[in-house]
């Protein structure tokens, strides 16, 4: 191969580098925002939150993991929070909340509110 062709592949593939060092770099800064959101796990038992206090950090995104063990479905609703959810009996899902900023976030349980209640406190 001559000198110039080489000198020629070389132009050519550093402008490739550089993409292929972005996609990396974003693919892992991507994995590290997932691995930083914390889960927490909200459990629905005879029409009751288990825990009924959830307590989170201040400005973070949280999942919250809801599992319905009661043969009935249940609404996860809060309107400070703008989220409301089926979860069927015997199942689960999951519910992305926040950054939130210092406070407590009531929600109750549409189907039963008189006895499925609970709070988010972010602090």
């Amino acid at each position: 191969m001559s000198e110039s062709a080489m000198l020629s592949m070389t132009k050519n593939t550093g402008p490739m580098l550089i993409v292929l060092s972005l996609l990396i770099a974003l693919s892992f800064v991507t994995e590290l925002a997932k691995a930083e959101t914390l889960e927490v796990e909200l459990r629905i038992r005879d029409h009751l939150f288990f825990p009924s206090t959830l307590i989170i950090p201040a400005n973070q995104k949280v999942k919250i993991r809801v599992i319905n063990e009661d043969p009935t479905p249940e609404e996860f609703e809060s309107f400070e929070l703008n989220r409301e959810k089926v979860i069927a009996a015997h199942s689960q899902t999951v519910i992305f909340i926040g950054p939130l900023e210092v406070g407590e976030y009531p929600f109750f349980g549409e189907f039963y509110p008189k006895t499925a209640q609970g709070v988010v406190v972010a602090k």
